[in-house]
């Protein structure tokens, strides 16, 4: 793949995930020439969201997405990434209630230019029974994004997906103690990276990135030629540290429910 094609296949893996995600945890999906969205299936805002557009009536589309987060009573926000159009989308989403939520790297990686690292005693062990996700969604809920809420959706709606490919998913383990998870979602031609955690009490001590080489290191063993990901900004030095180069980023629009 050259680096146009990278970052399409960033954009289109993590779309394929939330839309995915969104549709197993109940959400309506609207996916057409102009835009896709998934929204209603979450009580996240990330997860309520617009992943392409390239509308002729911009404004029109934004508010249809809004008057559906308010009909279902969630929040949610649009994922900007470099594909989108008009060009001015995120000035039109500001115009419109939303907030800018900042920009999130789209990183990627050639399989075969993966650097090692390792851990020593990290055992990294992929879920293949349901009740796996237990530990990993407490695991999860530790230390990742919305802590326990957030933990328990998405192990709700992975308890839905299952567990075969092109979902896989993985919990580290520190002297039998599970201390970090990872996913992987094999979509738009590429293993696309999501859920990347270490429990605060054992963070910088390189677990994030050995629980990510070893899950990459069964993806290009799988025969896989490339990784990519949306990084969090405090994650990109730990990616690039690995081979990962960034190539783009995706800006998020928040919109939140207005209080009581």
């Amino acid at each position: 793949m050259d680096d146009a094609e990278l970052i399409r296949a960033i954009e289109d893996n993590a779309a394929e995930l939330l839309l995915a995600m969104g549709a197993a945890g109940g959400g309506r999906q609207r996916v057409d020439d102009e835009v896709r969205w998934t929204i209603g299936g979450s009580p996240l805002d990330y997860h309520n969201a617009v992943v392409s557009c390239t509308a002729t009536d911009a404004d029109l589309v934004i508010a249809e997405s809004l008057q559906e987060l308010r009909k279902f009573g969630v929040p949610g926000g649009w994922h900007v990434g470099p594909s989108m159009r008009p060009l001015d989308l995120g000035e039109r989403l500001v115009a419109a209630g939303f907030s800018y939520g900042g920009p999130e790297p789209g990183m990627a990686l050639r399989l075969a230019e993966l650097r090692e690292a390792e851990v020593a005693g990290l055992r990294v062990e992929r879920l293949l029974e349901v009740d796996q996700l237990t530990v990993w969604a407490q695991t999860l809920g530790r230390g990742f994004g919305e802590g326990v809420k957030e933990a328990e959706w998405v192990a709700s709606v992975y308890q839905r997906l299952g567990l075969a490919d092109p979902w896989r998913h993985y919990v580290g383990y520190l002297e039998d103690e599970p201390v970090a998870t990872a996913t992987v979602l094999l979509a738009a031609g590429v293993a696309g990276l999501y859920f990347v955690m270490t429990v605060p009490e054992a963070r910088r001590r390189g677990i994030g990135a050995a629980i990510t080489a070893a899950v990459l290191r069964e993806a290009r063993d799988s025969g896989l030629e490339y990784a990519v990901l949306g990084s969090s900004p405090a994650g990109r030095s730990v990616y690039a540290g690995l081979g990962f180069r960034e190539l783009c980023a995706v800006h998020l629009y928040d919109w939140a429910l207005p209080e009581e």
